[in-house]
């Protein structure tokens, strides 16, 4: 049986609809960021959650490995294109959580796909925005519920956006989008 080619035409075709798809939802959750920082922080986890979804649908849809990093990628120029004043963050972004969901698919050598390894590189992503943030932000200075609910709600957030993506994902599955080429 022949390997499918990782990185074909066809493939990066389908991980550009899904970055641009998904690079306008990070361009939206670029918008709302300053607000959502200013009146409700600990709601932040919830919305930079959101820039999970490019490498979780392409891996889910996909499974091949680069597809995350390609799809975060394109979404960022995308994103960058609506708001290019956060080019550095969206590009940082996609690096690092196209990094841990690429590293978290190498260590199962691409071979293991069911959504417990989705929720792997969810959680660590999460925990990683609660610190960064949360020492950027100097939750130090909010009360200890919201430190708490700050913690919380940032690992939730890239958990629950992973379900969505799980879900989109396996729909495009379901629906052909990701059939073996013709030869």
């Amino acid at each position: 049986m022949r390997t499918p080619n990782t990185l074909s035409t066809r493939v990066l075709l389908i991980c550009a609809a899904i970055g641009v798809a998904t690079g306008i939802l990070s361009a939206a959750a670029g918008w709302v960021t300053p607000a959502v920082v200013a009146a409700l922080p600990i709601l932040y986890g919830l919305v930079l959650g959101s820039h999970v979804l490019p490498g979780i649908i392409a891996q889910e849809l996909l499974r091949l490995p680069f597809v995350a990093l390609v799809s975060h990628l394109i979404a960022a120029l995308v994103a960058s294109a609506f708001n290019p004043a956060w080019i550095g963050r969206f590009l940082g972004t996609a690096l690092l959580f196209g990094a841990i969901q690429e590293g978290v698919a190498a260590l199962t050598r691409y071979r293991a796909w069911g959504a417990w390894r989705f929720f792997v590189s969810a959680v660590v992503i999460g925990a990683l925005v609660a610190v960064v943030v949360g020492l950027a932000a100097d939750l130090a200075r909010l009360p200890p519920w919201a430190q708490a609910s700050y913690i919380v709600l940032s690992v939730l957030g890239p958990v629950a956006w992973t379900a969505i993506g799980l879900a989109l994902g396996a729909s495009l599955r379901r629906a052909g989008v990701a059939r073996p080429e013709r030869r």
